[in-house]
């Protein structure tokens, strides 16, 4: 999969440095993926969830941390759309329109 961007991920991990190997394993393991349809992702990544509108949540070390990411299937890319703590992650409203 074609992931864009690794700047968001950057930009929060270089805020949150606990979170810096998590999610470069997340991205390193996201972009060697061939996902298909969400069964795929699911065997990828047991605790992910579909939240629809093609959005996908991540838990990320141990559930610490969230990647929302809209996945096109045909075309083979996921797009970052939001990072975060779960807690910030509770506060949002709407996750399928991020």
């Amino acid at each position: 999969m074609h992931i864009i961007s690794f700047r968001k991920l950057r930009e929060f991990f270089e805020e949150d440095s606990n979170s810096k190997v998590a999610l470069q394993d997340w991205h390193k393991r996201a972009g060697k993926a061939e996902w298909n349809d969400f069964s795929d992702i699911k065997k990828t990544f047991n605790t992910v969830d579909s939240v629809g509108n093609s959005r996908f949540v991540f838990n990320v070390k141990g559930n610490h941390y969230r990647i929302v990411a809209l996945i096109l299937f045909q075309i083979k890319r996921v797009y970052i759309r939001w990072v975060g703590t779960h807690k910030d992650y509770d506060k949002i409203k709407n996750i399928d329109k991020i």
